[in-house]
């Protein structure tokens, strides 16, 4: 017990400081940050898309494509963003993107046509991303080496908290018309979302302290305050990792990945009403099942991540992705949904902290934010290809079986990317 303590402590504790490692200060706040930033519209937007079908009487496939082409937006900022990111640091990019998401939700309140729909959609899409989840996995991997995959798994509880927020939203859009709860929405963004992303540094020489909290003792670095990893050396270029294998595979793995989780967070709750004549709020809750199996998926990946090959955990989660899709579009009871929750949100898990840390592991943190915000516009496509496939596809079909047969089957191809994505010959690999 004494050496549990003292391990616990070991990895808590700033060595420079004796108090808390600052890094996991910024891990913590970005939990609620992530929660706020992808949970208040991305996981919730199902329980939107309900009301918004029944008010405007928009299709299935305008929807599907607002949603869609704020991922297009998404992506095609990746670069820019993260050379943004890299040039500026975390903090500012992210406090003007939450202030766009802020105001965005409050302008998303007053639509009233399909195109103020995607335009304002589009806009909490952008300030989402900016102010949210690569602009902290930037400032983790910078302040973390050799904890970085417990401090980026740490970091993603904040996707598990996001799915709580679903089922909230739905309740309160059951109790108050969907304006008032887009209005409110925004406001929680501006004055929860913005404080705390003043917390956020780039590096831990911006508060005097080294990388992990552990004192470099290297006669050459001893001195130097910022301490970098001992394989920076080995951190490639953008343009080093854009001619990787490993590069092109993780990408097209993790837009494999992100086309089931797309396609679940627009579809599943239409799907469960209109099939299995579920209310909004018992869908919602079925949606609360999906944050709880995350958090037990954020164990499975410390776990797994450290005891074993990170790629080849990724794709047994991918392979979760597959099955859980077609127990939902098969599914003719709750304990064939509830078991979808269970094996999606544990894999999604799994998958998501792992496949960042690969990235880390295979080409460094110098340019971690440029070189995820190139993968990015790969894994877009996912984004944008599962909402508006699954939605075609339901208005043609009249149901969901098909669509989501046929994007399970395509997540399944995403493990054999992972599995074929082996480390560049310059990345040092860390267990």
């Amino acid at each position: 017990m004494i050496s549990l303590y003292r391990d616990i402590r070991t990895g808590i504790i700033d060595q420079s400081t004796g108090k808390i490692f600052y890094g996991w200060y910024i891990a913590l706040s970005g939990i609620v940050i992530i929660t706020i930033a992808t949970g208040l519209i991305n996981q919730a937007f199902g329980a939107y898309f309900v009301l918004l079908q029944a008010d405007f009487g928009w299709s299935k496939t305008l929807l599907s494509s607002g949603y869609a082409f704020a991922r297009v937006e998404s992506g095609v900022l990746g670069p820019v963003q993260g050379w943004l990111i890299d040039r500026y640091g975390p903090r500012i990019i992210m406090t003007i993107g939450l202030l766009i998401y802020g105001l965005g939700f409050i302008a998303f309140s007053q639509i009233s046509s399909p195109l103020t729909f995607i335009v304002t959609f589009a806009i909490m899409s952008v300030g989402s991303s900016l102010g949210g989840f690569m602009a902290l996995q930037v400032a983790v991997v910078n302040w973390f080496n050799i904890r970085r995959g417990r401090a980026l798994i740490l970091l993603s509880v904040g996707l598990s908290m996001a799915g709580f927020t679903a089922p909230i939203v739905a309740i309160a859009l059951d109790y108050f018309s969907w304006r008032s709860v887009a209005i409110g929405s925004g406001l929680i963004v501006l004055f929860v979302g913005l404080p705390l992303a003043q917390l956020v540094r780039h590096h831990p020489h911006e508060k005097n302290t080294y990388i992990d909290g552990i004192i470099n003792n290297d006669d050459d670095n001893a001195s130097n305050i910022s301490a970098t990893p001992s394989h920076q050396s080995n951190d490639l270029t953008p343009k080093e990792a854009l001619k990787t294998q490993a590069f092109w595979f993780i990408s097209l793995g993790h837009a494999a990945g992100v086309l089931v989780v797309s396609a679940i967070m627009v579809h599943m709750i239409p799907h469960l009403i209109e099939e299995l004549d579920y209310s909004l709020s018992k869908a919602g809750l079925i949606t609360a099942i999906i944050p709880f199996a995350m958090l037990l998926g954020r164990f499975t990946a410390l776990f797994f991540g450290e005891k074993y090959d990170k790629r080849k955990v990724v794709v047994v989660a991918m392979l979760g992705h597959t099955i859980a899709l077609l127990l939902l579009a098969y599914a003719q009871s709750t304990w064939m949904v509830v078991l979808f929750a269970l094996i999606i949100g544990t894999s999604w898990a799994t998958r998501g902290p792992l496949t960042q840390a690969l990235r880390a592991d295979y080409f460094g943190t110098k340019a971690f934010g440029t070189i995820m915000g190139f993968s990015s516009m790969i894994v877009m496509i996912g984004s944008i290809a599962g909402p508006i496939v699954a939605g075609v596809l339901a208005d043609v079909t009249g149901d969901y079986k098909f669509g989501f047969t046929l994007l399970a089957i395509l997540a399944g191809l995403g493990s054999v990317f992972f599995l074929t994505a082996s480390p560049p010959k310059t990345s040092i690999q860390q267990n």
